[in-house]
């Protein structure tokens, strides 16, 4: 292969080397270049299993190769090359030197030994100045370091030599685009090979409980991109990285392994970059440690991640807040921060969200990268003040080690993502997922027998939806299924028998954490209103508006002068004479108009505004002093009715008008400005044909959806946009298209939007699964096919269109929820891509229809069809379960909300099969639950509440909706523990007399059937005799009666004869 050398690159990157030696003086950076005369860099022979040295890597950044046995020399005027005949002709290349550029001076060393001393004692005579600097901590071998350590010890007097490693990564760590595009592909790669082969392997693994050792399983991560053995060759597996976009068979002879792939496992954890695979097997449940690098064309990315497997609480809780530290750290890496800074951050971070974990943070926090893996010079630890500038780019890892989960075992967490500085945050190049349902894996069938039953929320993460990676095996196996809930369906592969016991247990632990959930309810309640009367801090008493009809007696219009009535339309105020004067009366200062004709007159009479009036259903009009005089109507008398008739018409007309925009402008108070700020010096990522519900003004056409800088751009070739701003996206959710027609994203936002001229909080976008294709009869293949083969085609094309769109729509959302984090848009915290989990779904009419509702890992959601449904689970007060009782087939579920202002959300007609998984659900989740018979009238309940919150928590809150079942418990209780004794039974019998005087009456009652009962006849004996009236009833033409119906008549002293109709 042909070496080419980039001339204009090398005389470019000189002379931004020797413009920094000349503003060593002023910049700190280059402080190690301050008075020196010549800059000496020295390469000797390669050196197997090393990492890159700086010298290595300097060559690497001015001449895009390394030259080994090369000896650099650099003045301010003349650039030196000692090295072969053969490495010499190659460097001819960047000859001729440009203008006001140092001359280049190619000297060449003799094959002779002497001739080669003699050689190397010319050049440093030549160059000999009295204050060089050099590399003195690196250690090389070879002739050439022999010959230049002897002829540099032979200088007289021998000149004062600096460290220059310092200045040269400062220099090397600011990137151009050029070596910005090389990290992208580098971190494209490593986090494709994690995330798209890794973590599904690791599945596989797992699902078949297989047995494999960390160095095998890193070994054949490494083979991946190919072997240039001698004996063994092999390329790279394009299996592995064909989906990769952009990247070819050819890049990947770029690319390069930095060190082999780190798995670590079993309780024993190194978060240091030297750390070794071990020969141990792989271990799980429990938290298993996997980071990767790969460099490409010389420059670095470095990833990794924590997988967690039957995950408990605290490991699930110190993950999250892991990435939230990542979040903060990125915010803070900009210009102008040190690295000493952003490690301080880390901790102030710890200490204000978990105190005393802090003291489990790694030492150091990562480290520059670029050719050079690990940069020294540029460690993020507590006592490095260097600044960061822009275009740096950095290996940002950060660890927890030595925590202890919940059964005292140790481990640790690891997350490392490779970071480019920009001016205004950190962005990571790395697109590797980080959130719990890329991470999280639940086996299921591990736990212990005094664990508790109840899971936590994130064992409700987001799954695969249809397209799991499990092999749909029951719970008892070992299939790693993501976010599966205890009392799922996928958990109830159990017998009738079987499940009686674990249903009681389960169901007992439910009833206990219940009343745990309505005592913390109860107690929060106290807390928020322990103020009497202070409903939540609003008195529900509007505010006074001042209102002017005009500024001054000049805006008056000239129709005042002829003292009429008379409508200002765009002052919005009517005019009316009084005593002779002209009076603006305000639109907003009427209340109402009437109009009526009594003889030849026509009377209007105008009512206005007034303290203590009772009318409607809205409340009073504020006032500013209620105690002033006002009037509360005046009546005027005209013989021309048809100019009153007008002046009612426009009168009532302004009204309407007023009242009408009035509404609109505080329908629209709550919705937010879209100021989006696009991305600039690169292409936005997007999401090309889909469609957006609800849809613009105009015709339905499909879109791009782009990401920019704080926000999202939806537009269509004819001009129609949507804007949504990162700030503003409440939840995110990704549903596939497994079940389903389309492929969605869904987002969920804070405050409505104005679409068109509707307002909307949920906007989706989606695009078709299938394809309107129909298969001709008489097309080719029907020539030489027959049977089922195009059909079976059809189906396995339609199977992998809908994989990929589910990929291409799921990384998508991924890609958003990485854009929006708490560096950028003021974001609190980062955003996570939600999936409906269709395993625990069920049926429930929350508007008109039918819909299938889903839960999620925080929400209850239906996206499929409008109107759209999205319920917090972290804004619900409780949920009451209506119409539960025995032989209905359906039950209701009402939502109530801890905004007591907001009207619960009712969901109608669930099937009562799906009562006992709605119920686990909920308890899952830790929503409080009631159940009762019927339903409830909860306008007046929450009306009764709203008045004075603190009363009604006062008088035992919720507790109303489960005091049923207390009640009955009770009674259970108390008729247990009473037991009456046959001889107390004897004594307190009735006697046969009074017996005798309800025997008429009981007869008479009951009929003649029930009288032919004797007194000692078993059961048995009297069902026979029932079947035996019954069919007899039937046989005479009569239909038979049923209990209540015997009930309604009315005691007689005769039996209804037979046969009457």
């Amino acid at each position: 292969m042909s070496v080419t050398i980039n001339a204009d690159t090398f005389h470019l990157r000189m002379g931004k080397f020797v413009d920094a030696w000349n503003n060593a003086e002023t910049n700190d950076d280059y402080e190690s270049l301050r008075n020196v005369d010549a800059v000496c860099i020295l390469a000797g022979e390669p050196i197997e299993d090393t990492g890159t040295r700086k010298s290595s890597a300097f060559q690497t950044w001015v001449l895009a190769y390394e030259f080994p046995s090369t000896l650099t020399v650099i003045t301010k005027t003349d650039i030196y090359f000692l090295t072969s005949s053969s490495k010499a002709k190659i460097l001819k290349q960047v000859l001729p030197e440009p203008a006001n550029s140092p001359k280049i001076h190619l000297l060449i060393r003799p094959n002779k030994n002497k001739d080669k001393d003699a050689a190397t004692n010319n050049t440093m005579e030549e160059i000999m100045e009295k204050r060089i600097a050099s590399l003195p901590k690196e250690h090389h071998t070879g002739g050439l370091s022999d010959e230049f350590a002897a002829a540099f010890s032979a200088l007289s007097p021998s000149p004062d030599t600096v460290d220059c490693a310092p200045a040269l990564s400062a220099l090397m760590s600011v990137k151009d685009e050029d070596e910005l595009n090389n990290h992208r592909i580098a971190s494209r790669l490593s986090s494709h090979l994690l995330a798209n082969h890794f973590i599904p392997r690791l599945e596989t693994i797992i699902d078949k409980d297989r047995k494999i050792s960390h160095e095998a399983l890193a070994a054949q991560l490494e083979d991946k991109l190919g072997r240039a053995d001698d004996e063994n060759p092999k390329g790279p597996d394009m299996k592995v990285w064909g989906t990769v976009k952009g990247i070819t068979e050819d890049d990947l002879s770029f690319a390069d392994f930095i060190y082999t792939p780190i798995i670590q496992s079993g309780g024993s954890y190194d978060l240091r970059t030297s750390a070794e695979s071990t020969s141990d097997n792989l271990t799980y449940p429990g938290v298993i440690i996997a980071s990767l690098g790969i460099r490409y064309k010389g420059y670095c990315s470095n990833v990794g991640r924590t997988i967690m497997v039957n995950g408990d609480r605290g490991q699930q809780t110190n993950w999250k807040i892991l990435v939230e530290l990542q979040g903060v750290i990125l915010a803070k890496m900009k210009e102008g921060s040190t690295c000493r800074d952003l490690y301080t951050t880390a901790q102030t971070f710890l200490k204000e969200r978990q105190p005393g974990l802090e003291t489990n943070l790694v030492k150091s926090l990562g480290f520059a990268t670029g050719i050079e893996f690990r940069d020294s010079a540029y460690l993020i630890n507590a006592k490095n003040a260097r600044l960061l500038h822009s275009d740096m780019v950095f290996c940002l890892s950060l660890g927890l080690q030595d925590l202890k989960d919940s059964k005292g075992r140790s481990y640790s967490l690891l997350l490392i993502d490779t970071v480019r500085v920009t001016s205004d945050k950190g962005i990571c190049l790395t697109e590797a997922g980080k959130q719990s349902s890329d991470l999280f894996f639940d086996l299921g069938a591990e736990k212990d027998e005094d664990e508790d039953v109840k899971p936590t929320k994130k064992q409700i993460a987001s799954a695969s939806n249809g397209n799991s990676r499990g092999n749909g095996k029951p719970a008892g196996g070992r299939s790693p299924v993501k976010g599966v809930a205890v009392g799922s369906k996928i958990l109830r592969g159990k017998t009738r028998g079987d499940g009686r016991d674990v249903d009681e247990s389960v169901g007992k632990k439910i009833e206990a954490h219940q009343r745990e959930l309505f005592e913390q309810l109860q107690e929060k309640g106290m807390e928020k209103y322990q103020a009497a009367g202070d409903k939540d801090g609003k008195d529900g008493k509007q505010s006074f508006k001042r209102y002017a009809s005009y500024k001054g007696e000049l805006a008056l219009p000239k129709e005042v002068e002829d003292l009429k009535i008379h409508v200002d339309r765009r002052n919005r105020t009517v005019l009316l004479p009084v005593y002779g004067y002209a009076v603006p009366f305000h639109i907003n200062a009427i209340k109402n108009t009437s109009k009526s004709d009594e003889g030849d007159f026509t009377y209007l009479r105008i009512n206005f505004q007034t303290p203590g009036q009772v009318g409607g259903k809205k409340e009073d009009m504020p006032f500013e002093d209620p105690d002033k005089t006002f009037i509360r109507s005046v009546t005027y008398r005209s013989a021309d009715g048809a100019r009153f008739d007008n002046i009612y018409r426009q009168i009532t007309d302004l009204k309407k008008e007023v009242s009408k925009l009035e509404a609109e402008k505080r329908d629209k108070m709550d919705v937010v400005d879209q100021d989006l700020i696009e991305v600039k010096g690169k292409r936005a990522p997007k999401l090309p044909e889909v469609f957006a519900r609800p849809q613009a003004e105009g015709k339905r056409m499909p879109g791009e959806l782009e990401i920019h800088q704080n926000g999202l751009r939806f537009h269509t070739p004819i001009g129609q946009r949507i804007h949504i701003l990162f700030n503003n996206i409440k939840h995110l959710f990704f549903q596939p298209c497994d079940h389903e027609l389309i492929v969605l994203i869904h987002i969920h936002l804070k405050n409505p939007i104005m679409i068109g001229k509707r307002k909307t909080k949920d906007v989706q976008f989606y695009r078709e699964a299938s394809d309107a294709q129909f298969d001709e009869t008489g097309n080719r293949k029907r020539k030489y096919r027959y049977g089922d083969e195009d059909e079976i085609e059809l189906e396995q094309e339609e199977r992998k269109r809908r994989q990929y769109l589910n990929r291409e729509f799921h990384q998508f959302a991924d890609r958003i929820a990485e854009a929006v984090s708490p560096s950028g848009s003021d974001c609190d915290e980062p955003l996570e891509v939600d999936i409906p989990f269709r395993e625990l779904s069920f049926e429930g009419v929350p508007a008109r229809t039918n819909v299938r509702l889903q839960p999620t890992t925080n929400c209850l959601v239906h996206l499929s069809d409008t109107p759209f449904l999205v319920v917090t689970l972290d804004e619900v007060e409780l949920c009451h379960l209506e119409r539960v009782q025995f032989g209905l087939k359906h039950f209701d579920m009402v939502i109530v909300f801890q905004d007591f202002t907001r009207p619960p959300m009712h969901i109608n007609s669930i099937p009562m099969t799906e009562l006992d998984s709605v119920k686990e659900w909920l308890n899952s989740m830790d929503v409080p639950i009631s159940e009762g018979p019927v339903n409830l009238q909860w306008g007046p309940i929450m009306k009764h509440i709203n008045e004075d919150p603190y009363e009604f928590f006062n008088e035992g809150g919720w507790t109303f909706l489960r005091g049923e079942e207390e009640e009955e418990s009770a009674e259970s209780d108390s008729a247990s523990e009473f037991q009456m004794s046959s001889e107390d039974f004897k004594e307190e019998s009735p006697s046969e007399e009074d017996e005798s005087e309800y025997d008429d009456n009981a007869s008479a009652d009951e009929g003649s059937d029930v009288s032919e009962v004797s007194e000692g006849d078993d059961w048995d004996e009297l069902e026979k005799k029932a079947e035996k009236s019954d069919r007899k009833k039937f046989g005479n033409g009569q239909q038979s009666e049923s209990d209540d119906d015997r009930k309604k008549k009315k005691p007689s002293g005769k039996a209804a004869p037979k046969g009457r109709r």
